[in-house]
């Protein structure tokens, strides 16, 4: 934690931005990182992965859509302030689902997109095929959340700022060349009001409480990390199930019957 805190302050702001310039600062940190630009999504949205690609995609993922309730119940403990608790706790409801509403959350819903893909609902919930690549970028994001501040794992989840764009454009890739995914996308559905709207909140907090140059540095490094995490499951899935498709020894690595 020491030298993640030591790198964000050599790398402090000049000065202190105005909210405008932090949000143009962060948008920027989105162009260059955030794995919209993977050669993995680059072709899933262009219909150039395979049936059993899209099963290892969807498996691996589920083990990211799993821990961000738990990622979020650990941001709430780090707040006292009640009206930010009220607010966060949200996602977590977003993600758990709620059996006074539907009952059908974030988790139900990928669920529902690994059966569409043909997979074993059992099967994706032990997590035990999960490439090991995958699982430890995973469990750092976890890390960064725990051991830092509140306002640098608020500022973790900024990925949502570009979220919304991604979404709308998978949404169409997958209903247009993965038509057999078609009664799986509930998920996206709903990630389309949800995401936007936990970006304005958690962008609104970071604004407010980065009240120096460097702090505004740590939001800006929280959110580099936070893309650096996302970079590294699609590079693991990446290098295992397409280029040059070296799966590791481990026996319980899922392993498609058609690559």
């Amino acid at each position: 934690m020491g030298r993640t805190r030591d790198n964000a302050v050599a790398q402090t702001e000049p000065v202190l931005l105005s909210k405008t310039e932090l949000r143009q600062r962060l948008q920027q940190v989105g162009e260059a990182m955030y794995h919209h630009q993977h050669p993995f999504h680059i072709r899933m949205h262009a219909g150039q992965l395979t049936r059993g690609q899209m099963q290892a995609w969807v498996l691996n993922r589920f083990y990211y859509q799993s821990r961000i309730p738990i990622k979020d119940a650990i941001i709430l403990s780090k707040s006292e302030d009640v009206a930010f608790r009220r607010a966060w706790r949200k996602r977590i409801v977003d993600h758990d689902g709620d059996h006074d509403g539907d009952g059908a959350g974030g988790i139900e819903k990928w669920l529902q997109l690994a059966e569409a893909a043909g997979l074993d609902r059992d099967y994706v919930i032990s997590t035990q095929a999960i490439l090991p690549g995958v699982r430890y970028a995973v469990d750092a994001y976890i890390d960064l959340v725990t051991h830092n501040t509140l306002l640098e794992a608020v500022s973790s989840s900024l990925t949502e700022l570009f979220a919304g764009q991604l979404i709308a454009l998978r949404m169409d890739a997958l209903a247009k060349h993965y038509p057999w995914l078609q009664n799986g996308l509930a998920y996206f559905q709903g990630r389309l009001t949800q995401a936007p709207e936990d970006a304005a909140f958690a962008f609104d907090y970071a604004a407010e409480h980065a009240v120096t140059p460097q702090l505004q540095s740590l939001v800006i490094h929280s959110l580099e990390r936070k893309c650096a995490l996302l970079w590294a499951q699609l590079d693991a899935l990446h290098y295992c199930y397409v280029e040059p498709g070296s799966l590791p020894p481990q026996p319980n690595i899922f392993r498609p019957e058609s690559s």
